[in-house]
């Protein structure tokens, strides 16, 4: 990562970082401890970030307390062991586990002597670097907007320095520096102004493309879960989708959506941007409608590393829940599936299953579990559906292929005036053929449906 005038952080190249001692950027990671907190290590998952985001970890360290200092961050006292750190770690960097205030930056810089960076300034980075198709990239710009607009006083800082060493209070530099500060915060709303309505185009046309696939009433499943779960692997598994994955946190940031089908019927698959604990909410904000692909599916694949020590595990699938819970998908259906299970004895399985009896234990990776994960899709979509008995003329054979299409396996026997069919449909599909459903006799009129499955 590469610093710019303002002190933020510019992308990278996306080497996948190492700790090494001639690395450029050797950041000593810190972070405090709040009570209740038990991770074995607790700076486990910033370490990984700086990894990701090519920067060498060349040391760390942390301070129980209840709250960060809001001057300082740490301590008054922690201060001077940070100092040492620093010094005998040879870092020239400082990254913090927790989004820093400008004040506590600006403070930590000064106290410190090196620059310093938050989880947030890190995690934009990566976002940065992985971001490729154009909405991703505008998506990313207005969340490093919005993130550097209020710690853009520090690009004119020199200014004020000049100033508080005249006798007149700084006439001459103080007025200029101030006003450049505001045309820099005014350009960057306008960006931020101008992004919002770009991403705005790209929703209506995400929503045009939505409204097609609602058209074809397939159900839609989501993948949802902590970033390097493998949920790309497992959108490859199920539906051959052949999509780029990584072995580094973020690797998919656009939404991919590819369909799989399972006895007869076709199922919608997406797959959106993993999850992080403390994920910063100009991030949520700037994805929301990438976001809202996992909003408006039937069912939610909420999908964890199975392979990870409980502890971890339990954080991960809590991050995960509450971002889901922030973007309006709560109440979605949701289904825990159990990856990489390949990574774990039977011993560990058993654990796995007794811990948590509702998940589904797959491994994307050699295909374990696929069946059943498949299975269980469709019996739960078949809760959500319709049981419907059309007669349907003839003359529109078109609509009997859309049934087909969407139904999958139906009961058809033809009939002097048409086919009669019994199907299970989405209700909102089930609406539409609404002038074909026929009673209990056979004849046209109001038809019996019955909701919910097996």
């Amino acid at each position: 990562m590469q610093r710019n005038r303002n002190g933020r952080l510019a992308a990278t190249n996306g080497s996948p970082g190492v700790v090494n001692p001639r690395a450029r950027q050797r950041a000593l990671a810190i972070g405090v401890v709040r009570e209740g907190e038990h991770r074995e290590d607790p700076l486990a998952e910033l370490k990984e970030l700086l990894r990701t985001a090519g920067v060498a970890t060349a040391g760390e360290l942390t301070q129980a307390r209840a709250e960060p200092d809001p001057d300082r961050y740490f301590g008054r006292g922690k201060l001077a062991d940070l100092k040492r750190e620093i010094a005998a770690a040879d870092a020239n960097l400082v990254a913090c586990d927790d989004e820093l205030v400008p004040r506590q930056e600006r403070n930590l810089e000064q106290e410190l002597g090196v620059p310093v960076i938050d989880r947030t300034a890190v995690i934009l980075d990566i976002f940065a670097d992985h971001a490729h198709t154009a909405e991703g990239k505008l998506q990313v710009e207005l969340a490093q907007l919005e993130y550097n607009l209020a710690r853009m006083r520090g690009l004119w800082s020199h200014l004020e320095r000049l100033g508080a060493g005249r006798m007149d209070g700084g006439i001459g530099t103080r007025g200029p520096g101030e006003s450049q500060i505001e045309t820099d915060r005014r350009l960057a709303r306008d960006r931020i102004t101008a992004l919002r309505r770009q991403l705005r185009g790209v929703e209506r046309n995400r929503a045009v493309m939505r409204a097609e696939r609602d058209r074809a009433a397939l159900p839609s499943v989501a993948l949802a879960g902590y970033t390097n779960a493998g949920k790309s692997t497992l959108l490859n598994a199920l539906t051959g989708a052949g999509v780029g994955v990584g072995e580094r946190l973020f690797h998919t940031l656009d939404p991919t959506t590819r369909a799989f089908a399972h006895d007869g019927r076709r199922y919608l698959l997406t797959d959106t941007v993993g999850f992080i604990r403390k994920l910063p909410h100009q991030l949520v904000e700037a994805f929301k409608a990438t976001l809202e692909e996992t909003v408006l599916a039937d069912l939610i694949l909420h999908v964890v590393d199975g392979s990870e020590p409980e502890e971890d595990r339990a954080d991960s699938i809590a991050a995960a829940d509450a971002t889901l819970e922030e973007i309006g998908a709560g109440g979605t259906a949701r289904m825990l599936v159990m990856n990489k299970i390949d990574l774990v004895d039977d011993e560990e399985r058993r654990e796995l299953s007794l811990r948590h009896p509702d998940a589904v234990l797959v491994s994307a990776e050699t295909g374990q579990g696929l069946d059943e994960l498949r299975a269980k899709i469709a019996a739960s979509v078949a809760q959500g559906l319709t049981e419907v008995e059309l007669l349907v003329p003839f003359a529109a054979g078109e609509r009997l292929s859309q049934l087909h299409e969407v139904a999958g396996d139906l009961e058809r026997e033809d009939r002097e005036d048409g086919v009669f069919v019994r199907a299970r449909l989405p209700a909102a599909f089930a609406d539409r053929f609404s002038d074909l459903a026929v009673n209990g006799r056979g004849g046209r009129g109001r038809g019996r449906v019955r909701a919910g499955g097996d």
